[in-house]
């Protein structure tokens, strides 16, 4: 499996974001992968923080957990 790195590139900053704001930070990424992401865009990340894959922030990766 290649690494995505743009879809992580991407994620971690969406989380920077939401890091900034009021309530639940991995829910407000979550909610933004989900109304804004591609389907494919979200399965590609998703497999790849199942498989162990590096680099997503903590927030990241708890957003992409939640989208599985």
């Amino acid at each position: 499996m290649t690494r995505p790195e743009r879809l992580i590139y991407m994620a971690n900053q969406i989380a920077k974001f939401f890091a900034a704001q009021a309530g639940d930070p991995a829910e407000g990424v979550a909610g933004h992968l989900r109304s804004f992401w591609d389907p494919q865009m979200r399965a590609e990340l998703v497999a790849w923080n199942a498989a162990g894959g590096d680099g997503l922030d903590p927030i990241s990766a708890e957003a992409v957990g939640r989208l599985a």
